[in-house]
């Protein structure tokens, strides 16, 4: 069809539904309300809009990488991709959940939310100089779907894209009161449709081929396994937009890999590495008396968070059989001693997660609220009696080691389900209790070790077993583990994304993030309704009731959480002392003040 023709169609759409015509454009969305910067707002309000340009940052990684197609499931893509690639709209930091126009100028979406509409600025160009075009968008949606189960969920519920002109382009939604799907829509990443429909190409495979981009930063050079190194843009499209004032400012962001994290602390002690974000609690108390440290070329900071935590955990293959039951799920929790691996193991240096959104206000307190029970209520059948009380707690021992109270509760679950001792092994119809523990971070060692004592304490055959990162994210791609670490992160605002961490369809697609592999009707009701909230007070209750699910289920055991960030950075690094939202925005809204203090030889600068 021409474009003639099909404009012609569209036109004759749109006048027997004028309710698209009426739609207000605008130059941000908020997901209740109106986001709170005004159309011709100069820069964001938490950067630093003079911040000096230039310079290098050096950041360390661990493992190795194969592609630079971070949109299949297939390979381990590298770090930073998200700086080639432009989005729809640029999410405000300051705000709960509000984004800001970046490829597009403007968006729009009828009432009741079964559309959304953006137009795109004239300006934004890839990196090899073509025009972002509407072709383009509908093509990254739909090449999206297609290489990457996440995305064929993430967007599922857009079913329809209508090109209305040169500029401007519409997704219709197969269902309405979908609020979110217009801001995650501003979040899809633009791909050239030229490039990535070229004969021999495809968004579904891996390739080390340099992709163009239309974002701040283009790939400089790459050395797969080792290293990869970003260029800024200098003649960067969007460089001048509100959005992207005081943003990207460093000239070249170097990505170095290394086999373990041992090697990357001692390249950040020697200044190879300019920025750590400190995880190990054990490092940071005593790895740390360094010269660097002494004369002030090395910094300590620890800044003071205040987000939502989620959930980090050991969590189980409920696909598999003993995972499955219940009973032995909550068997597992209590046998792991957090009180006694926070003082000995971690310094006293963490808290423990004790829910799913954990340090916010959608985690839940107290007892269900009238708003909760409107939802549980109807689910009253399908969820645990403790769901209408308090929410199900962690066992807490006095950290001396000796949790026998504990083990004995674990026991009586163990045989609710069926599990006896026979010849020191706990057995169930000939079946020995048998649970691996996959690590990737050989630092976790420590931490499972004392835990699969106390397990071997109640008969159960536990080991654990660390693997390289390809090996390890093939078998969590494809569910083949029993126990491992993961991390469900969590923002102020949640939506579509919780079908992929919860919901029935996610358990059995593969790379999804439901590893867990959860399926049940309670889970997937209350996740609709936090999707289809209209106020934040819905969106509060449901993610409250919703915690309160998965906690009385005993999905996971909870491990822990830091109230605050430990950084360490070389000097020569800044960044404002008030972070949106206590984020610590890096490299993002960082910059160079002065230079590295190593000269040419590597000596220190005094």
């Amino acid at each position: 069809m021409s474009y003639f023709l099909k404009a012609c169609t569209i036109s004759l759409v749109l006048m027997v539904a004028p309710a698209v015509a009426k739609e207000a454009e605008r130059h941000g969305l908020s997901l209740f309300g109106m986001p709170e910067l005004e159309k011709d707002f100069p820069h964001f309000p938490y950067v630093t809009p003079d911040a000096p340009k230039g310079g290098e940052v050096r950041i360390a990684e661990i493992g190795s990488f194969d592609s630079l197609n971070p949109f299949t499931i297939k390979g381990n893509s590298a770090a930073g991709l998200g700086f080639i690639h432009g989005t729809l709209m640029k999410p405000s930091m300051s705000e709960a959940s509000a984004s800001y126009g970046l490829i597009a100028e403007t968006v729009s979406h009828p009432d009741d939310f079964s559309s959304t509409t953006f137009t795109l600025r004239p300006q934004a160009r890839f990196h090899d100089g073509t025009p972002v075009t509407v072709e383009d968008v509908a093509f990254s949606l739909q090449a999206l779907k297609k290489a990457h189960p996440f995305y064929r969920a993430y967007y599922g519920d857009v079913v329809e894209t209508d090109i209305l002109g040169p500029h401007k382009i519409r997704f219709r939604f197969g269902q309405t009161g979908n609020r979110e799907l217009p801001l995650i829509l501003g979040q899809l990443p633009i791909l050239s449709k030229a490039y990535w429909s070229a004969e021999g190409r495809s968004l579904s495979d891996t390739t080390l081929d340099i992709p163009p981009g239309s974002g701040p930063y283009r790939i400089a050079s790459r050395e797969p396994g080792r290293s990869i190194t970003y260029q800024r843009v200098e003649d960067y499209w969007a460089s001048d937009l509100n959005v992207s004032v005081g943003y990207y400012n460093f000239d070249t962001v170097k990505y170095i890999y290394f086999g373990d994290d041992t090697v990357a602390f001692e390249a950040l002690k020697a200044g190879d590495i300019h920025y750590r974000r400190e995880f190990s609690s054990r490092i940071w108390a005593t790895g740390y008396d360094t010269p660097a440290i002494t004369n002030g070329n090395l910094r300590r900071q620890t800044v003071v968070v205040n987000r939502s935590e989620g959930m980090q955990a050991f969590i189980f293959n409920t696909r598999r059989a003993p995972f499955d039951d219940i009973n032995v799920r909550a068997a597992l929790n209590w046998a792991y001693d957090f009180e006694w691996t926070n003082k000995n193991l971690f310094y006293g240096q963490y808290a423990r997660n004790g829910s799913f959104f954990q340090g916010s206000e959608l985690a839940a307190s107290g007892k269900p609220s009238a708003a909760e029970l409107a939802l549980l209520e109807p689910l009253r059948a399908l969820v645990p009696e403790t769901v209408f009380g308090e929410p199900v707690a962690n066992p807490v021992s006095d950290g001396s080691g000796n949790i026998r109270p504990q083990l004995r509760k674990a026991r009586a679950l163990l045989e609710k389900a069926g599990w006896l001792i026979v010849d020191g092994q706990l057995t169930r119809n000939g079946e020995v209790f048998e649970i691996e523990f996959l690590l990737v971070q050989p630092a976790f060692e420590r931490i499972v070790a004392p835990y699969i004592q106390n397990l071997k304490r109640l008969g159960i055959a536990a080991r654990m077993r660390v693997i390289d990162p390809t090996q390890y994210q093939n078998r969590v791609t494809n569910y083949d583990f029993d126990a491992i670490v993961y991390s469900f992160g969590q923002s102020l605002s949640p939506g579509n994304e919780q079908r992929d961490y919860w919901s029935s369809a996610a358990a059995e697609r593969p790379g999804g993030r439901n590893v867990i592999g959860i399926k049940d009707e309670a889970v997937d009701r209350l996740v609709e309704s936090l999707i289809y909230a209209k106020t934040r007070e819905e969106l509060v209750a449901a993610c409250r009731a919703l915690d309160r699910v998965l906690l009385a289920n005993h999905y996971v055991v909870p491990q822990w959480y830091s109230p605050h960030e430990r950084l360490a950075f070389w000097k020569g690094l800044a960044h404002r002392t008030e972070m949106p939202l206590n984020q610590l925005s890096f490299p993002h809204l960082w910059w160079r003040d002065g230079p590295h203090p190593r000269d040419s030889n590597g000596a220190e600068n005094q």
